[in-house]
C-alpha cells in the first residue's frame, strides 16, 4: 500500500507580482524638505564639523550615519565625509539638535 502524501492540495499559487525597482537616479516629484515630518538638515561647513568633532571628543565613525542615497542628503547636496545638522522640534524638549556623518549608500 503507498504512503498517503501529507501535502495539501488547495489551490494553485498564483505568482507574484514583480516589484519595481526604484533607481537611485529616481527623484520623488516634491521636495522632500518641505514635508511637515522632515526635521530641518543643514550641511555644515568644514570649520564647523571640526568643532563639532572637538566639542564631542569623537571621530566622525562615532557619529549616527546618513546614507548619500537618502532623499533628504541628495536634496541637500550633501556628499560623503560631510556633516549634517538636524535640527527637531518637540513639545517636551523643545528643540533638539542631532548630527550624521555622511556616508556611501
Amino acid at each position: 500500500m503507498p504512503a498517503k502524501s501529507t501535502k495539501s492540495k488547495g489551490a494553485p499559487k498564483t505568482p507574484k507580482a514583480p516589484r519595481k525597482r526604484v533607481k537611485e537616479e529616481e527623484v520623488p516629484s516634491f521636495k522632500v524638505t518641505t514635508h511637515f515630518l522632515i526635521p530641518k538638515h543643514e550641511l555644515l561647513p568644514h570649520a564647523e564639523a571640526g568643532e563639532i568633532l572637538k566639542e564631542f571628543n569623537a571621530n566622525p565613525s562615532q557619529f549616527p550615519y546618513l546614507q548619500v542615497t537618502d532623499p533628504v542628503s541628495k536634496e541637500i547636496g550633501a556628499k560623503p565625509g560631510d556633516f549634517v545638522r538636524i535640527t527637531r522640534s518637540s513639545e517636551t524638549a523643545g528643540q533638539s539638535v542631532y548630527y550624521r556623518y555622511v556616508v556611501e549608500g
